[in-house]
């Protein structure tokens, strides 16, 4: 069993990020997670609109995950900067989308630094955008979308395990880790494998299930809101702060603020929907006694 422990408290180190180099280019595993959570999003949606639970266009489903993976993309590195190292990026400005640094000549560094939160609010606006323009029901695409997400963050997260980064505080439990970027010799709880599991296939399992009991147009969202703002608050007592922030409010971490507010949003939403529902099923029975039929907008 001491074999094992040792074994798994030195998995990290041994553990490359690379897949190949070539030059000063550098393919990592972190960027074909990405890849991996795209393709299972889009192969669960895929598998829904064959079921015919949604009626909406192979064509339509291509174009908007498309948008979709721009707005994570653009909104997730966004949200880095504005929410985790504003100070840093207004005075290397360039490097916020070109993956060199030209602080001492030209180094290609890769683009580092991605914010969940962010990603979240370019996805968001996305959908909505091409909802609009492309005159579907945004609600009725966060209903479509949003049980199929949480299962792609399971192969962010073991990305980041895979790259050492956002490693857990401090731990004498066995099962801690030793993290070859973390600073000191110290075992750390593997923060990312607990955020692959419970953000990723936990929260899978229930907003994949939920889906089936849903009566409410647009509640999958909100749901989605606050499972993930309660999961992600919990778990961040065990990941260590980024250092330059440390804890911004109290003894609570900038991802334990934003989760909060995701989900006094959700909440909010989810009675907001509720509402509007309940008005909408009263507001049927009038407009059809009097010769139409109601159409959901």
């Amino acid at each position: 069993m001491n074999e094992f422990w040792k074994w798994w408290q030195n998995l990290p180190g041994q553990i490359s990020p690379v897949i190949f180099e070539l030059g000063g280019f550098k393919l990592q595993y972190y960027g074909l997670m990405y890849l991996a959570g795209f393709a299972a999003i889009y192969s669960l949606v895929m598998y829904r609109v064959k079921n015919k639970e949604f009626n909406i266009s192979s064509n339509h489903i291509e174009s908007l995950s498309t948008m979709m993976i721009i707005g994570v993309l653009l909104g997730g590195r966004l949200g880095y900067v504005i929410f985790y190292n504003l100070s840093y990026y207004l005075k290397h400005p360039l490097e916020i989308f070109i993956p060199f640094s030209f602080a001492d000549g030209i180094t290609f560094t890769g683009i580092s630094g991605m914010s969940y939160h962010g990603g979240l609010i370019g996805v968001i606006a996305a959908a909505w955008i091409f909802s609009l323009r492309n005159k579907l029901d945004f609600w009725e695409i966060s209903d479509l979308y949003v049980p199929a997400v949480p299962l792609g963050y399971t192969f962010g997260r073991l990305g980041n395990f895979i790259n050492g980064e956002l490693y857990g505080r401090i731990t004498t439990a066995p099962f801690g880790m030793y993290f070859p970027y973390a600073p000191g010799p110290a075992l750390r709880h593997p923060s990312q494998l607990y955020e692959a599991f419970f953000e990723g296939i936990f929260l899978f399992v229930i907003l994949w299930n939920l889906r089936k009991y849903n009566q409410i147009r647009g509640a999958m969202i909100a749901f989605y809101l606050m499972g993930y703002g309660i999961v992600r608050f919990f778990i961040e007592f065990f990941r260590e702060p980024d250092a330059h922030m440390g804890f911004i409010f109290l003894s609570f971490s900038a991802g334990q603020v934003l989760c909060s507010a995701m989900v006094i949003a959700g909440a909010g939403l989810y009675l907001y929907l509720y509402q509007e529902n309940k008005s909408r099923m009263m507001l049927e029975p009038v407009k059809n006694s009097i010769g139409y039929s109601y159409k959901r907008p």
